[in-house]
């Protein structure tokens, strides 16, 4: 058996570590050997099992585990990764593979090379859920013919996805990792109303690409200057429970972001199916945003440990202890969403929504994409015209549900849209 392993280049030593210990490990294990990849292209599938197992993931990742949209983004960036590799690798590696390309036959099963390498990740992160995940797998082999395509294809999705959870064995996740928390004016605290420390881990993580202490974001401005007191005030003006100043259609869309269920699941798949993506196309646009967003998250979360700042729920409060003679505390004010409980600078979901919309603009290449996605925290659909007016509504809505600064969601939107840029430009182009 044959395999092709992307060469290293310049990227992450622990990227390069991997692929040594996969010459040592896996590939021995699995009878393989290496050399250089075919040429092809990529050729339409149907029906787009990439999509199917996307939606498995989502119920395995959110609808069963609860994961938090933070430690999904790891989740999703594991399976995504796995399929991304199969479907390139049976397409005739057009694309620089993320970790590997096994080889591969025209006709060889994408669907069941898709199915493989998702069911296997996601069996790995989630071994409880072993008879769910079985039940979706031998649905989709079902719709295969079966015969050595199906088996060919099997066995590419079993060799990405054994690559991807090699590559991320001990990689820090939910590590029993703490937030400083402090008492002095500025520091972060833990946050009503469950005041729980959690997530802090993902400050750590390896990287899935590029190394978060390359990007950084300008710290928050002084308690004492008029920066501060300008975006502390508004927050506590329209990002009160009970702001007047509020529109009903701001309450909306703060209450629509806000859903754990991520909108930002389904604008994906949407723009996939609405675009008529071929199974290898719709696995790179996940992959990409899915990889560039779990990199943009920790880079997100080690600045937050660096600057450790409070949130408004605790900072409105404790206003006349901020040495500010422009800001008031007001000891009853409460957000119009419950705070997450990290600190405050940057904002993560503005981190994350701007490597998804980056990651969607890089792929399709424009910004004018229509999309529209449901909410049931909400009740509400809302639509879009273009992937720049969803981050600046996303940035407006933190401030409108009163969980973030204006320098916060700011700082995340430069931040996300920065890590993006910069994992794609080393992951997920054409092969040369």
């Amino acid at each position: 058996m044959n395999i092709w392993i992307k060469p290293t280049g310049d990227f992450m030593a622990h990227r390069v570590r991997f692929r040594s210990l996969l010459g040592a490990a896996v590939v021995t294990a699995l009878g393989l050997t290496i050399l250089a990849p075919p040429a092809a292209s990529a050729r339409p599938a149907s029906p787009n099992a990439v999509l199917a197992w996307n939606v498995h993931a989502q119920t395995a990742i959110f609808e069963v585990a609860r994961q938090s949209p933070t430690a999904g983004a790891r989740s999703f960036a594991m399976v995504q990764g796995a399929v991304y590799d199969a479907a390139n690798a049976i397409a005739g590696v057009p694309y620089e593979p993320y970790l590997v390309a096994p080889p591969a036959r025209r006709g060889d099963s994408t669907p069941a090379a898709v199915a493989a390498a998702a069911y296997r990740v996601l069996l790995s992160l989630f071994p409880a859920q072993a008879e769910a995940l079985r039940v979706r797998y031998d649905e989709t082999l079902a719709g295969v013919p079966d015969g050595a395509a199906e088996q060919r294809g099997v066995g590419v999705g079993e060799v990405t996805a054994a690559a991807m959870i090699a590559e991320r064995q001990n990689d820090g996740a939910f590590a029993a990792a703490t937030w400083p928390v402090g008492t002095a004016p500025g520091q972060y605290r833990l946050t009503p109303p469950g005041f729980v420390q959690a997530g802090a881990w993902f400050a750590a993580l390896k990287p899935f690409a590029i190394d978060p202490a390359d990007h950084r974001v300008s710290g928050p401005p002084a308690l004492t200057s008029a920066a501060y007191a300008r975006q502390l005030n508004e927050v506590k003006a329209i990002g009160s429970a009970t702001s007047t100043l509020r529109t009903q259609d701001q309450t909306e869309a703060a209450t629509w972001w806000d859903d754990y269920r991520q909108v930002e699941w389904s604008i994906k798949r949407d723009l996939a199916a609405d675009h008529r993506l071929s199974s290898l196309e719709t696995a790179r646009l996940l992959a990409m945003a899915d990889v560039a967003t779990a990199d943009a998250m920790i880079s997100c979360y080690a600045q937050k440990r660096q600057w450790s700042f409070w949130r408004p729920v605790d900072a409105i409060p404790l206003a006349g202890t901020d040495g500010n003679p422009a800001t008031v505390a007001d000891p009853a004010w409460a957000p119009l969403r419950v705070t997450a409980p990290s600190p405050e600078w940057p904002s993560g979901h503005a981190c994350y929504t701007s490597a998804i919309m980056t990651a969607l603009r890089k792929f399709f290449g424009r910004d004018n994409l229509s999309f529209s996605a449901y909410s049931a925290d909400s009740g509400t659909t809302r639509h879009f015209d273009s992937l720049s007016s969803a981050r600046n509504e996303l940035m407006e809505a933190r401030i409108w549900a009163g969980v973030h600064y204006r320098g916060a969601v700011v700082q995340g939107d430069r931040l996300g849209a920065a890590v993006t840029r910069d994992v794609l430009a080393h992951e997920f182009g054409r092969r040369r």
